[in-house]
């Protein structure tokens, strides 16, 4: 009698998933601004729960052997880590490519410049409108749109590719054409009109960001002219609202397919909200490889693939194109992550969602709710009714 273990014919028969090609790297949640469309959750992980150094640096290493191409270090403010350019010089050296993402707050030519010499590939800086006044009222900080345009300046001297992120909400979505014509200026490639997502903090303040669907169609046809009269000069990628949609979008691709989140204290999620299902057990980078929690993690098992749906995703012969949409926005509408995407006509929700858009885009109101840390009002910023806030100091 032999001693060999008879297999699991589940186990067997299980075909490993294929590597991610993306991997968003949270470095830290500490940030400079206050944004009430922030989608990082409400609780935020503090500083002295950050990854170390090395960590970090096993994790990209980790990454580039499985197979990941892209590296987004973001935040919070990823330059808030005094080790940013250390890790960029790393994950550089085991051959990932490397994007910045970052509000270009309290980032010195200097450090650019360093970073810049560590070989990083890309800057993606966000931008909150194109009016200066209601962007600095949008980041929460004065003065925060000035430092933006001087930092994009930077960027073009050290001759890095640069993309223009712009986060739509009710505030600034009949500036998408002044917003687009800005990024020109500051000689992006390339800028993102992406609605604001309702997760996390963002959902705080959904009745104060909701647009109409009026703005919303307006907003559409501006993009697809803008796409053609600046074609060859200017890439425009949009994210729709999907408050107002008829399809869902597919979840970063679909859950556990092509990308994959390392949140500052190490913990790994399949998507950037994914920590709103509670019922999911996520693993830490200083428990488990990244390759063995993407392959094998029961979280990302969970809603992998199509096994786990039911009607009317099951018999849709959409299912392997969105792959049921969005889990995290099921749960926040319907109160079940397995339920159809309410940005579905099809889910029985939908009628729901779409209400809540209409209802929330007739609120008067405009004061945000901006984020509080550690249970205390946030330090950085004063705000009154209908007056553009005091700043009082970015957070360490």
């Amino acid at each position: 009698m032999n001693d060999m273990t008879i297999p699991n014919p589940a186990e067997a028969a299980r075909v490993p998933p294929p590597a991610p090609l993306g991997m968003l790297a949270e470095l830290t949640h500490r940030c400079p601004l206050s944004c009430p469309y922030c989608s990082n959750p409400v609780e935020l992980d503090k500083r002295s729960g950050e990854l170390d150094t090395e960590t970090w640096k096993r994790v990209f290493s980790e990454a580039a052997a499985m197979g990941v191409l892209h590296l987004h270090l973001s935040g919070g403010e990823p330059t808030a880590r005094k080790d940013i350019v250390e890790l960029t010089a790393h994950a550089v050296k085991v051959g990932l490519y490397t994007n910045l993402i970052t509000s270009g707050i309290g980032v010195t030519r200097e450090k650019l410049e360093e970073l810049a010499t560590a070989g990083l590939d890309h800057v993606q800086l966000s931008i909150q409108d194109a009016l200066p006044d209601t962007a600095d009222r949008i980041a929460g900080l004065k003065g925060a749109h000035e430092k933006k345009r001087i930092f994009a300046g930077w960027v073009l001297e050290l001759g890095l590719p640069l993309t223009i992120n712009a986060v739509i909400h009710r505030a600034n979505i009949e500036n998408i054409e002044p917003l687009v014509n800005m990024a020109l200026e500051f000689g992006a490639r390339r800028v993102e009109i992406a609605h604001s997502q309702y997760y996390g903090w963002a959902l705080e303040n959904r009745r104060m960001l909701m647009p109409t669907r009026e703005q919303v169609m307006r907003a559409a046809e501006t993009v697809e002219r803008l796409r053609d009269e600046l074609k060859g000069k200017l890439v425009i990628d949009a994210v729709v609202p999907d408050y107002y949609a008829r399809r869902p979008k597919p979840c970063v691709g679909g859950w556990g397919r092509q990308s994959l989140n390392v949140t500052p204290s190490g913990k790994v999620l399949p998507c950037h909200a994914a920590e709103t299902i509670k019922h999911l057990k996520f693993d830490y980078v200083t428990e488990r490889s990244l390759p063995d929690i993407w392959a094998n993690s029961s979280a990302f098992e969970a809603y992998r693939g199509t096994s786990w749906m039911k009607e009317p995703c099951k018999g849709c012969p959409r299912k392997e194109i969105d792959f049921g949409g969005c889990r995290c926005q099921a749960l926040a509408i319907t109160g079940d992550p397995e339920q159809a995407d309410p940005a579905c006509s099809l889910s029985p929700f939908h009628a729901k969602i779409v209400a809540l858009a209409i209802k929330d885009a007739a609120v008067d109101q405009t004061d945000y709710v901006y984020r509080r840390f550690g249970g205390v009002p946030d330090p950085r910023v004063t705000v009154t009714h209908n007056n553009a806030p005091v700043p009082a100091g970015p957070v360490d």
